[in-house]
């Protein structure tokens, strides 16, 4: 008589929930996801108001051969579930003075900008980003995708040699000034490490990659809105037979010598063969486990180097706005200064950098005609109290650089505003310290030096997401639910 398939239940329908139930479903397993708001996505959620649809996180789509990859393990393609559409410019960086430069996507104008800024950069750009490409290829094809549980996982010579070459022992901040001197390419070079959770200083050189990923691979943009994905997501997801149930929120992981026979929620108990954890794993661990079941101690996590926090506002503009693009980082103020604010000396930033997405200039469906979709984001040092008084104040600041940049006013013509930062975090994700991107990519916080994917104590209890390997950001997060579900379908057999 055949046996029932086995059971698993995972938490949360973020990019690494949705990846580890779809991948556990493929391989045969009954697989029911819980999700504790109203719909899938977790950070990557979407709202809509007066006319406007907001993606309330993640609008940078980077590595497109993550995506293409993941869904290629299921026999599909990413025009499958959503239309993708290179930016070009990639984005505008308004340095100081105020000086805005477009980030041509074609290569050729890109050597082209950099040899205006510093006369030879251009053929150092070529070294540059040939190095990040090793890295890519060795970091995000092999390195990302092992589950990093053990040292012997990196004892093969041939990894230890590509270890040495990435610059794992060798900081950013170091490497990038080898290839350049001239601040403007070196802002640029260094901004997309400062949501990676560390100054570049602390951060290990590897993430070169990031920059490969930036400047060579391109940045894209799924029609509709960076939702589509979660949709897409969530369609492959139900394919392969998966269960989803929103307003869900697991309240307890059932655990019976040493084993979770299933987990809690108001409206009833779940029973698993295994449970993955991809909500936030100090939650998960300090709350819903048993303090008997805990691997790791309040002690541990405050001592974590955790990635930034943000504040956040959304905003439905009655006009349209001049001179910005779809994406537009304003470098107009110190960032090692923000930086330090950030990492060193946590506190709410006096001069911040800022980013503006007005996804409206490339998707008119986003806004209603004539209007502009606008979403700011200041990174922001975790655990700070946020009050609405501070974040009326870095409205004010952001709406004055804003207007100056634009050249007409801005703040009149808003018509929908909400605001967002630590207490929603904490809020609508059990977010740890309100932060928004997971655990910062430091030197002593990856790959084994990172928390577990698996309970050292609770032998069928798993967790994926950000604040475990491979770490912060969407493709990782993919990734690291790809991964997790391995590690499952590895030890629990029929």
């Amino acid at each position: 008589m055949p046996t029932a398939p086995h059971h698993a239940v995972v938490i949360g329908a973020g990019f690494a929930g949705l990846a580890a139930a779809s991948t556990l479903a493929q391989a045969g397993w009954r697989v029911t996801l819980l999700e504790k708001n109203e719909g899938p996505g977790g950070r990557a959620r979407v709202f809509r108001a007066q006319g406007f649809t907001f993606d309330m996180g993640p609008s940078w789509y980077w590595m497109p051969d993550v995506f293409e990859k993941y869904f290629a393990r299921f026999g599909k393609k990413v025009s499958d579930y959503y239309e993708l559409i290179r930016l070009d410019p990639s984005y505008q960086v308004i340095f100081k003075g105020p000086e805005a430069v477009d980030i041509p996507a074609k290569m050729s104008e890109l050597r082209a900008l950099f040899e205006h800024y510093e006369p030879g950069s251009a053929a150092r750009l070529d070294e540059f980003l040939k190095q990040a490409a090793y890295k890519y290829e060795v970091g995000i094809n092999r390195l990302v995708y092992a589950p990093s549980r053990s040292v012997l996982e990196f004892a093969d010579p041939r990894l230890l040699v590509d270890m040495l070459r990435m610059d794992v022992l060798q900081s950013m901040h170091k490497h990038v000034r080898r290839f350049f001197k001239d601040p403007r390419l070196l802002e640029l070079v260094e901004f997309p490490i400062l949501f990676l959770g560390a100054v570049s200083e602390n951060t290990p050189a590897l993430y070169s990659l990031m920059n490969y990923a930036d400047l060579a691979l391109g940045t894209w943009y799924p029609l509709g809105g960076m939702h589509k994905i979660v949709e897409g997501m969530v369609r492959l997801a139900e394919e392969q037979g998966v269960e989803i149930l929103y307003n869900q929120e697991v309240t307890e992981i059932v655990v019976d010598q040493g084993r979770s026979t299933g987990v809690r929620t108001a409206q009833g108990f779940f029973a698993a063969d295994a449970v993955v954890a991809g909500a936030d794993y100090h939650h998960i661990e300090q709350e819903v486990l048993a303090p008997e079941y805990r691997h790791y101690d309040e002690k541990y996590w405050d001592g974590r180097t955790m990635a930034p926090s943000s504040l956040l506002f959304y905003l439905g503009v009655n006009r349209k706005l001049d001179k910005l693009r779809h994406h537009n980082l304003f470098f107009d103020e110190d960032l090692n200064q923000h930086a330090r604010e950030i990492y060193a000396e946590p506190q709410w930033p006096s001069r911040p950098l800022f980013y503006a997405s007005v996804p409206s200039k490339t998707d008119p469906t986003v806004a209603p005609e004539g209007q502009e979709n606008l979403f700011l984001l200041i990174p922001v040092a975790p655990g700070l109290d946020d009050t609405e008084a501070t974040r009326e104040r870095y409205y004010d600041q952001l709406m004055d650089r804003l207007e100056r940049h634009c050249g007409h006013p801005i703040r009149d013509a808003v018509v929908y505003k909400r605001g967002y930062a630590h207490r929603d975090f904490q809020a609508d994700y059990h977010s740890y310290k309100g932060n928004a991107y997971g655990l910062a990519n430091t030197l002593k916080q990856t790959a084994i030096l990172k928390p577990t994917l698996k309970s050292k104590k609770v032998s069928n209890l798993y967790f994926t997401g950000q604040l475990t390997v491979p770490g912060p950001g969407v493709p990782p997060s993919l990734i690291s639910g790809q991964v997790v579900a391995g590690e499952v379908l590895k030890e629990i057999k029929n």
